[in-house]
C-alpha cells in the first residue's frame, strides 16, 4: 500500500510541477506551488487510480485528472485554513497559506488553483475525447461548487454550537468530503463510456468513501497529536462542530466507520480480485493516523 500510495504521490508531483513550469510566470505562482507542495497523501488520486484498475483505465491519463483532483482539493484547504473559515494556522506541517503570505494572496491563490485544475482536464495533452473532457469538467465543477466542496462548507460553519441531526451532518460531510470522492470514483467509468447505472454506482461508493475518509479525519482530531498529525488537532469539540463523534460519541464512530468500509467492500465484491487494491485503500484510510 505504501509503495503503491509513494509512486503515485511521485508521479503527481511531477506532473503538476512540470505543468506549472510552462504557465506564465506570475507573482502568485509561489505560493499556489507553496499549498499545493509536497501536498498531502494523494488518498483522492490513489482511489481514482483503484478504481481505474477495475476498468484497465491507462495510468498516465489518471495522474493527469487525479492532479486536477488535487489542485481542487489544495484550494479547498487553503480556503478553509482562512480566518473567516476554520482559522487554522498550520497545514500539512508547515504554517498555513495565509500565515506564510498574506489573507489576500492565500484567497487568490486558492481561486488560481481552482482553475488551474480545469485547465488540466481541457489541456491537448490529455488525450480523451473533447466530449469526455467536457463531461469530467462538468462533474468536477458540480463536486466543487455549492453543490459540493464549497456548500459542504458552508454547512460545516453554520452547524457550528448547534444540535444537528445525524442525517444533516452525513450530507454535509457528502458535500465537503464525499464529492470528490465521489468525481474520483466516476471517472474511469466515464472515461470507459459506461452507461450511467454505471457511473451512479460509483459516484455512490465515492460519496460513502468520502464520509468514510470524514470519519476518519475527525477520529485523528479527535485523538491526535497536533506535531504528529501536521495540523492543529482537538479543535472540532473547542468550536462546536457537528460531527458523528459529537452525536454518537467516539466508540459508536469507530463502528460506524467499520460498517460504511464493510458496505463499500461487499458492494465492490463482483469485481472479485481486481477490487484488492480499493479494499486496501479503505482500510488504510480508516486506520491511518495523520
Amino acid at each position: 500500500m505504501q509503495k503503491k500510495l509513494k509512486k503515485i504521490i511521485v508521479d503527481t508531483n511531477i506532473f503538476l510541477k512540470n505543468f506549472i513550469k510552462h504557465q506564465k510566470k506570475t507573482d502568485l505562482i509561489f505560493p499556489m506551488q507553496y499549498g499545493l507542495f509536497p501536498g498531502g497523501k494523494k488518498i483522492r488520486s490513489k482511489v481514482l487510480i483503484d478504481i481505474g484498475s477495475l476498468f484497465s483505465v491507462n495510468y498516465k491519463t489518471l495522474i493527469k485528472v487525479g492532479a486536477a483532483i488535487e489542485c481542487i482539493h489544495a484550494y479547498s484547504l487553503i480556503h478553509d485554513d482562512l480566518p473567516c473559515m476554520d482559522n487554522d494556522r498550520f497545514r500539512r506541517g508547515k504554517l498555513s497559506t495565509h500565515i506564510k503570505y498574506n489573507e489576500s494572496t492565500a484567497v487568490l491563490a486558492g481561486n488560481s488553483l481552482l482553475t488551474m485544475a480545469f485547465e488540466i482536464l481541457s489541456d491537448k495533452k490529455l488525450i480523451i475525447s473533447d466530449n469526455i473532457k467536457i463531461n469530467l469538467i462538468k462533474k468536477l465543477s458540480e463536486c466543487s461548487g455549492h453543490t459540493g466542496i464549497a456548500g459542504g462548507q458552508f454547512l460545516d460553519l453554520s452547524f457550528e454550537n448547534k444540535k444537528i441531526s445525524k442525517k444533516k451532518i452525513i450530507d454535509m460531510a457528502t458535500k465537503k468530503t464525499g464529492r470528490l470522492f465521489s468525481f474520483s470514483c466516476m471517472v474511469p467509468a466515464i472515461i470507459k463510456g459506461k452507461d450511467i447505472n454505471v457511473i451512479k454506482f460509483f459516484e455512490k461508493i465515492g460519496a460513502e468513501i468520502g464520509l468514510l475518509f470524514q470519519i476518519a479525519d475527525d477520529l485523528i482530531d479527535y485523538r491526535g497529536k497536533t506535531i504528529k498529525v501536521g495540523k492543529k488537532t482537538k479543535k472540532d469539540q473547542k468550536l462546536g462542530k457537528a460531527t458523528l463523534i459529537s452525536l454518537l460519541g467516539y466508540q459508536n464512530t469507530i463502528i460506524y466507520g467499520e460498517k460504511i468500509k464493510s458496505k463499500i467492500i461487499n458492494n465492490l465484491k463482483k469485481y472479485g480480485s481486481k477490487s484488492k487494491n480499493i479494499n486496501e485503500t479503505l482500510n488504510y484510510i480508516l486506520k491511518r493516523n495523520k
